[in-house]
């Protein structure tokens, strides 16, 4: 069974209880966990080992989605939680050398007792176990990544951070459920790098998703009210996602 646990969903800092983006995504034994924001490592403990990880997949490299990164480091290199082997890590190429950075290092060779480091790219596919992950580029700011993962005939889409773009229909594409920021209230002076609760609903109902899931949500909105503003778009079944929850698609 293909699911999607939530680790964290803020933006852009994390709040008392509710960490930046991250979730763990699971079926037949295989474990990834999508997204690293700040405070998700902790979380991602009360659900599993880190050593038991089969990948990490960065949607782009804004602290809020890939930070802690450094605690997991810790936590892997140093704190007893050491894997079998390194763990894959899929994200913008530049990923390895911002974590080295990190720690004063210009050569990132020392962090591969700990990461695998494997640069994403629009179409990029990887599988781990019955999980098949596959990434599209998405309009950002920055390098950026969407996510559609398989598993056994059920399909799980996350749009990472997008502003409106064709690929983010594509990769949601009759999804059994669609993970979709709701960052932003509205668009300002023609900044398209995020998506308001509109453009979510938009994005959900072109593709046919069957369940809108509503993350990310910034401080100009409540969870609640960008929830109900990409529902009435939508047209379907829509959730907000909270910290903890584990959905089964």
């Amino acid at each position: 069974m293909l699911t999607l646990t939530v680790l964290g969903t803020a933006s852009p800092h994390p709040g008392p209880g509710r960490p930046c983006s991250g979730y763990l995504v699971r079926a037949g034994g295989a474990e990834v966990w999508v997204d690293a924001g700040t405070g998700t490592f902790a979380e991602l403990q009360r659900h599993t080992h880190p050593a038991r990880l089969s990948a990490v997949w960065i949607s782009h490299l804004h602290a809020d989605h890939s930070a802690d990164l450094i605690a997991a480091f810790y936590g892997l290199a140093y704190g007893g939680l050491t894997p079998d082997a390194p763990i894959p890590v899929y994200a913008p190429g530049d990923c390895a050398q911002r974590l080295a950075a990190f720690f004063g290092r210009a050569d990132a060779g020392f962090l591969g007792g700990v990461f695998d480091f494997r640069p994403l790219y629009d179409g990029h596919t990887a599988r781990h176990g019955e999980l098949l992950l596959t990434s599209r580029a998405v309009v950002h700011d920055v390098e950026a990544y969407g996510l559609r993962v398989e598993s056994g005939g059920r399909v799980l889409a996350y749009s990472g951070d997008s502003g409106p773009c064709p690929a983010l229909t594509e990769l949601a594409r009759d999804a059994d459920l669609f993970l979709c920021e709701a960052d932003i209230d509205e668009h300002r002076d023609g900044e398209q790098v995020h998506l308001t609760p509109e453009d979510a609903g938009t994005a959900a109902r072109r593709a046919g998703v069957r369940e809108l899931v509503v993350t990310h949500v910034g401080p100009s909105l409540t969870p609640e009210a960008a929830t109900a503003r990409a529902a009435e778009v939508f047209g379907g079944p829509t959730l907000t996602a909270r910290e903890g929850h584990i959905l089964h698609i």
